[in-house]
């Protein structure tokens, strides 16, 4: 019965998980009674994932989850990001000013892929494994390597890591990931959204001349033209006409990009079957 009953407040509120309790099995329980089970058995998870951080620490590695050799075959994928969810100011009530606050998420896959209703060879997610984390990037390290650990980064015939470039992420990377033989890959869609940043500064959102700008570099930057998007970043940069602010922007647009120049070859990566999206979806060639 609380199997059930936190299963459901998974999934939907606990006064719709607490009538669907009621639906399936005819037992009534009130919904802080779910409440309570939920909070039981994330206790109990807490204390189960801290000795096992602590052993990780302590040099002992965790057992690697079993796969079958078709899986074992396939790369290991693993995408980085940050999200903002909205949280209740005070437990169990919805009064007050609701709080956003950032949670690293980080997934865990096995790449395979499967053919679409239209014939196309698309990417497809197997044995894929979460880790979310409410703190600082440092939380987020160990227990990520717990889990890449665990589904076998040590030992994967190809791993890739797919994030944005802010340093927190990549510091996780660096920091985890350098001694394995590992594919980086810098998200595509962080990547044209600070691309869209230098467009904006420097011919304004709004006009036609920004976003023909934008879409052009967008598409050499996606089809293998990368070292042609960071020379006219540097030109622009270099240019003395631009007023400072601009300048600014652009030189965040270079500084961005230019230090991941080996993390966006993004034709190779998709023509080698690889994501270029931390969300881990299938990218159609709309660039």
């Amino acid at each position: 019965m609380q199997w059930m009953g936190c299963l459901l407040a998974v999934f939907v509120p606990y006064e719709t998980a607490r009538r669907l309790l009621r639906q399936l099995t005819g037992v009534e329980r009130a919904a802080g009674t779910l409440w309570g089970w939920v909070q039981q058995v994330g206790q109990r998870a807490m204390v189960q994932l801290e000795g096992e951080l602590g052993a990780l620490a302590a040099g002992e590695l965790p057992a690697v989850e079993p796969l079958t050799a078709e899986l074992e075959a396939l790369p290991l994928v693993i995408g980085a990001d940050g999200v903002m969810v909205p949280f209740r100011p005070h437990p169990r009530t919805a009064k007050g000013k609701t709080r956003w606050r950032e949670i690293k998420v980080a997934i865990l896959a096995r790449l395979g892929a499967r053919l679409s209703h239209q014939g196309t060879r698309v990417s497809r997610l197997c044995q894929r494994r979460l880790v979310a984390v409410l703190g600082a990037i440092d939380d987020l390290a160990p227990r990520l390597w717990l889990e890449a650990v665990r589904q076998g980064v040590r030992t994967a015939m190809r791993v890739v890591w797919l994030s944005d470039g802010g340093r927190g992420l990549w510091s996780v990377f660096q920091c985890l990931f350098q001694a394995v033989r590992v594919t980086a890959i810098l998200d595509f869609y962080h990547a044209a959204q600070n691309l869209y940043k230098g467009a904006s500064a420097w011919l304004d959102g709004r006009t036609r001349a920004c976003q023909q700008w934008f879409a052009d570099l967008r598409h050499r930057l996606r089809h293998g033209h990368e070292q042609y998007v960071l020379a006219e970043l540097a030109a622009l940069v270099e240019a003395t006409h631009l007023p400072q602010s601009t300048r600014q922007t652009l030189t965040n647009v270079y500084t961005y990009l230019k230090p991941h120049e080996g993390h966006i070859h993004y034709e190779h990566f998709k023509a080698a079957g690889l994501p270029i999206g931390s969300g881990l979806e299938p990218v159609q060639d709309l660039f």
